[in-house]
């Protein structure tokens, strides 16, 4: 089992930057891949960010490569998605996002419905 709370969203300006956490618990943390998802109102969710924890491999929605970097420290159960350059269409609910992968998956699991455990949300506003 593992729980998930998310934290870190709020109101930004368009260009500023946001760091979101999600803290993990939960014995087997470390062989989960964790992940960011989104939702706008009226949208589907949507794939954001993904870490492997086998071989730390990152991988990233078109729609923020370049302005995101997701982050995990074990240590603490803790993963971080850091957004630059924000803009009015991150606006979200975001999601953290958790499932065991086996060791030496490097791929991406960017579906929903690959996915077990989900905080509850942290709502991020972009304005212009």
């Amino acid at each position: 089992q593992v729980q998930l709370v998310e934290s870190g969203g709020g109101l930004v300006q368009a260009g500023g930057s946001l760091r979101l956490s999600c803290a993990a618990s939960g014995r087997t943390f470390s062989s989960y891949t964790t992940s960011w998802f989104r939702q706008a109102p009226g949208k589907e969710r949507e794939f954001v960010a993904t870490f492997n924890w086998s071989d730390s491999s990152t991988y990233y929605a078109n729609s923020v490569k370049g302005r995101a970097t997701i982050s995990r420290d074990n240590a603490k159960k803790t993963v971080y998605l850091q957004m630059n350059v924000m803009k009015p269409e991150d606006t979200a609910v975001y999601y953290c996002a958790a499932r065991f992968s086996p060791p030496g998956y490097s791929g991406r699991y960017s579906q929903p419905h690959d996915y077990l455990y989900w905080g509850q949300g942290t709502q991020v506003t972009v304005s212009s």
